[in-house]
């Protein structure tokens, strides 16, 4: 079978996802003439949750447009903010990503997350199956098809990491109302209601607690207080 050759131009964005040799300009590439935009994107190494418009010829086409020769293609990166539609903006982020699980918990955003290696199949159902956007570096997981939505983290720095999400997705923030080792809601509590968790220094220093409502967790403006507060503070003054 002849091979029709098209030309693309991958974004500057996109380059980490691509060989350096098709980084310049609209570089030549051979199609089969069967496989649809979407594959040949993929095939190039771009996941396509970073993929926003593909403009073919001046016109945007969908993922499933199939190539013809003489074709020149721009893949653009996704725009942003990106809008999820459908559900609430939910997350669900892989093992390797718990710091950034905590620090957007931290931030009042719902982020779920897998502390043991489950393995891909079943990270992309519970995805789709509780409506929550893919957080991961790996390429494969967000190649799944089974995925309700997903976006590569881009930076392996959790500050990076935080100020790449929020300007991605810009969820709604609520500062120490989750509780950041299981994901649920905090609620005001008595001293006399998490005693237990204390110790003899914070019972005596401390009078403001908060409970989590799904695993009891206390929370107290204990000694590693000013270096949270300095997260939210940078999150915040990013969003205004």
């Amino acid at each position: 079978m002849n091979r029709a050759e098209i030309h693309v131009e991958v974004a500057p964005a996109l380059h980490l996802f691509v060989p350096a040799a098709r980084r310049a300009g609209a570089t030549p590439l051979g199609t089969d003439g069967v496989s649809t935009l979407g594959h040949v994107v993929e095939s190039l190494g771009v996941p396509l949750t970073e993929v926003g418009a593909l403009v073919v010829d001046g016109r945007e086409v969908p993922v499933s447009h199939i190539p013809k020769a003489g074709e020149t293609v721009r893949v653009r990166p996704v725009e942003r903010p990106q809008q999820v539609p459908g559900a609430p903006l939910r997350f669900l982020l892989d093992v390797h990503l718990g710091t950034l699980a905590r620090r957007l918990r931290l931030l009042g955003v719902d982020a779920a997350y897998e502390s043991t290696d489950i393995g891909d199949p079943a990270l992309a159902t519970r995805s789709a199956a509780e409506k929550r956007v893919m957080l991961s570096r790996d390429r494969g997981l967000l190649r799944r098809r089974e995925l309700w939505a997903g976006a590569f983290v881009y930076s392996t720095r959790p500050d990076d990491q935080v100020h790449d999400v929020l300007d991605r997705f810009a969820p709604d923030l609520a500062p120490w109302t989750r509780c950041t080792a299981c994901n649920g809601l905090l609620e005001e509590a008595t001293k006399d209601q998490v005693a237990d968790q204390l110790k003899d220094g914070t019972q005596r220093s401390y009078d403001v607690f908060a409970r989590c409502t799904q695993c009891g967790r206390a929370y107290w403006k204990g000694a590693h207080h000013d270096q949270l507060e300095a997260i939210v503070e940078r999150a915040l003054a990013d969003r205004s």
